[in-house]
């Protein structure tokens, strides 16, 4: 049976593979940049990031002399930017400890930060063809089907299961071509709503389908409510002659978002009505003037951004305000200048909405924005 899977598996891969760039070398510096992107990401929206970030910093050498905030600026809006940091730091690693090349030993592999079993399998085995199995959601899902398990996959017991039932499928004569098969299987035809089972090559020992239950499988636990956070942003406009400046900070504090860069910043745990900020203390002990409702342009609706285990309430302020300073952490800057910097993909839309040219004339720039702001 599991040689027949093998076989059956290779020849669909062969007919229904996708072009993609890192399937065509055996650079463990691609293959890492190219699965830490895909993590957590589609390759639908990787695909554009990886060509960027290789581009930028074609080998470990180049990537280990980067600044951090030129990586983070390239991964911006990929969400998870810990995976940019943790990549950062392990190319300084790998150049300082390894001479820039990369381990064949899985042990120390996984010693290194964001290299986890599932990354250090892949690099095993598509740069090198030892044989690892790489076990991604993809797999998770081919395989609880194709064996019928119903031990939730995101627990300790539906995890051996899974690395279980793999190991007896798996080709070790053809380990890369195999995991690259059966990954481009789960995302392509055991999809995971819909999968095209009537037009499957594994239908007649497929445990799922004979019991009609693919459709309910994998199985996961329900995951915990999610954290309800309530910001409140606050971006001061100062023109001075033919300029317009603002303030940023960085987020220094191990939190979502760390050292990206946002505008001022209020939190609370409950909502934040915009209009009563200028009476809080926080308010007054930050900006020490006398800013008020009439320095207001807009007020923006609330928007919702929901990261994986919180979601972000945000409100915006935009005040035009006479010159004045704010103490470090904060940094003045020419608004136009912000693109610079790596900031969440929530700010990057703000910034797009206002306009990085002039943004105290946005209405009349981009006429939608009277569905975002309001007086």
């Amino acid at each position: 049976m599991f040689k027949g899977f093998q076989k059956d598996l290779h020849e669909w891969f062969d007919e229904n593979k996708r072009n993609l760039p890192w399937r065509h070398t055996s650079d463990p510096y691609i293959i890492w940049i190219s699965e830490v992107i895909l993590q957590q990401t589609t390759v639908d929206q990787g695909l554009d990031y990886f060509n960027r970030f290789v581009d930028n910093f074609k080998n470990v050498f180049e990537l280990a002399a980067a600044k951090e905030q030129d990586v983070l600026k390239l991964w911006q809006g990929l969400g998870y930017y810990s995976r940019a940091r943790n990549m950062y730091q392990t190319a300084g690693i790998i150049v300082r400890e390894y001479k820039g090349v990369f381990p064949e030993n899985h042990e120390q592999l996984i010693r290194l930060k964001g290299i986890g079993p599932y990354t250090a399998a892949a690099i095993l085995s598509f740069a090198f063809n030892k044989p690892y199995p790489v076990v991604d959601g993809n797999v998770m899902r081919v395989v609880s089907r194709l064996f019928g398990i119903t031990e939730p996959i995101n627990t300790t017991l539906g995890i051996k299961a899974i690395k279980e039932k793999t190991h007896l499928i798996f080709d070790k004569k053809n380990p890369a071509a195999f995991n690259q098969a059966i990954m481009e299987f789960g995302a392509l035809h055991c999809k995971v709503t819909n999968p095209l089972c009537d037009d499957c090559f594994a239908k007649k020992t497929c445990i799922s389908f004979n019991q009609k239950i693919q459709n309910l499988l994998p199985v996961k636990t329900p995951k915990n409510i999610n954290r309800q956070r309530f910001f409140l942003y606050v971006i001061p406009l100062i023109r001075k002659e033919s300029e317009v400046y603002t303030f940023i900070k960085k987020r220094d504090k191990k939190d979502i978002w760390y050292n990206l860069y946002d505008f001022i910043l209020f939190e609370s745990d409950n909502e934040i009505k915009p209009h009563k900020i200028f009476k809080t203390n926080d308010f007054l002990n930050t900006f020490k003037s006398n800013l008020n409702k009439k320095n207001i342009i807009h007020t923006s609706k609330t928007n919702i951004h929901k990261l994986t285990h919180q979601t972000i309430n945000t409100n915006f302020i935009v005040l035009e305000t006479p010159d004045f300073e704010l103490d470090s952490p904060y940094i003045k800057i020419k608004f136009s200048e912000i693109n610079n910097y790596p900031v969440p993909k929530l700010i990057e839309n703000i910034v797009t909405k206002l306009g990085s040219a002039d943004p105290m004339d946005f209405r009349t720039a981009d006429p939608n924005l009277m569905g975002l702001f309001h007086p």
